[in-house]
């Protein structure tokens, strides 16, 4: 009998947007039948900048008790959520801090054959959103990984209008995360779940 899928949901978040639909994707995933982790990556802003902005420091407190990510974490994983805001049409430095950690297991074969996926926000429409995931599926190429997009393969995918992946416009934190983005990260969830699942079955 086939284990469940393990899902390793690994995101960094400034003021929380990202934390947000991570635990809509952590919820979605669980109820989906998987085992999930949600992880957050370490934080590499200076302390000051970090107080500078009100709800970024208040961000650090809500999520100070959820695990930091590991290699480890992505080696146990049948399939990987990566999620970070944009930033110049880009991923975070704290994410690509932590991509940039898997070159050990990654030149032993270890990053092969896992589904990936990814999920963004910014700050105003468009803003690199796209061009922030596709840069994000530039590594997974590298590692050999199976890249899984919602697509358009749900009718409400078509209201969210990113096939690239879960995206959400926060609009300098006055527009919370709401229930287009949420239905997206639904999808997202469920169709990342059912794939690993069958090709984890399939190579059992």
């Amino acid at each position: 009998m086939t284990t469940p899928v393990q899902l390793a949901i690994i995101h960094y978040s400034s003021t929380g947007t990202i934390t947000e639909i991570a635990k809509e994707l952590h919820d979605a995933a669980v109820k989906a039948g998987a085992e999930v982790r949600l992880l957050k990556v370490a934080e590499l802003a200076p302390q000051a900048a970090i107080e500078s902005n009100p709800a970024w420091a208040a961000h650090q407190a809500v999520i100070a008790d959820i695990p930091e990510a590991t290699v480890a974490d992505v080696e146990w994983a049948d399939a990987v959520l990566f999620g970070t805001p944009t930033r110049f049409g880009n991923v975070s430095a704290q994410l690509k801090q932590f991509i940039d950690t898997l070159g050990g297991v990654w030149a032993e074969g270890k990053l092969v054959d896992k589904v990936y996926s990814g999920f963004v926000s910014s700050a105003t429409a468009h803003a690199g959103q796209e061009a922030t995931l596709l840069s994000l599926y530039t590594s997974i190429h590298h590692f050999g990984g199976i890249t899984v997009t919602p697509g358009f393969t749900d009718p409400q995918k078509f209201v969210d209008g990113n096939p690239y992946g879960t995206s959400h416009v926060d609009a300098q934190g006055s527009n919370p995360v709401g229930d287009v983005t949420r239905a997206a990260a639904r999808i997202q969830a469920e169709r990342v779940v059912r794939i690993a699942g069958i090709l984890k079955a399939a190579a059992a």
